[in-house]
């Protein structure tokens, strides 16, 4: 089995995470849905789907449906992030709504619907449970969308940023007070960036000796 990086999910919100799912978070650039196998295991760690649903849809696709998936995963991807780095730093307008018709089509076939189940936090009382039916593989795009959607209606695209690592093109929201962050994560760039500041203090310490 082809081991594969585990995925990121640094952006603060899931629709962004998978939005990132193709990135080059350190020098490389890695695509974590570039085939059926690997959208299955995005879904699974982005848990969006449950791994028994995973399993039973693998089982039911037929030879080559799940890498035409991942691609149709891929497109509408690439889709959202040239309209997301076309609208970051500002709040969408209903006029925008024109360029999300496809994620609104995808949203249309969606078979979701309400249950009650028991509250599981304290063990009493009951809650509403948002479930869905997964009748085909190409169901797997619809938690997408439902993602997709979620980040579009509920984040201030003004607040979106570019991870500000030399070679990084993740991009997250910003949630800090005074819309502070810099880097997707201080393990992956913030640490290195002042690993490099540190180095460039030195140097110019020795270059003025």
């Amino acid at each position: 089995m082809v081991q594969r990086a585990p995925a990121l999910f640094l952006a603060d919100t899931l629709g962004l995470d998978f939005l990132n799912s193709i990135a080059t978070p350190v020098d490389t650039e890695i695509d974590w849905i570039k085939d059926g196998d690997g959208l299955l295991a995005w879904l699974e760690q982005a848990e969006l789907v449950p791994p028994r649903t995973l399993a039973e849809l693998r089982e039911q696709a037929l030879p080559g449906e799940l890498d035409t998936i991942a691609a149709q995963a891929r497109s509408l991807r690439e889709d959202l992030r040239t309209f997301v780095r076309a609208h970051r730093g500002q709040p969408l307008e209903p006029g925008d709504l024109r360029e999300l018709e496809p994620l609104n089509r995808l949203l249309a076939r969606d078979e979701g619907f309400l249950q009650l189940a028991a509250e599981q936090e304290n063990g009493s009382g009951l809650r509403i449970q948002t479930m869905r039916r997964w009748r085909a593989p190409d169901s797997l795009l619809l938690p997408i969308g439902e993602a997709l959607a979620r980040f579009l209606s509920e984040e201030d695209l003004s607040d979106v940023k570019a991870c500000e690592g030399p070679a990084c093109t993740l991009l997250f929201v910003d949630h800090t007070r005074g819309r502070v962050r810099r880097w997707c994560s201080m393990a992956l760039c913030g640490n290195r960036a002042k690993q490099a500041a540190h180095r460039n203090r030195l140097k110019n310490s020795r270059d003025a000796d």
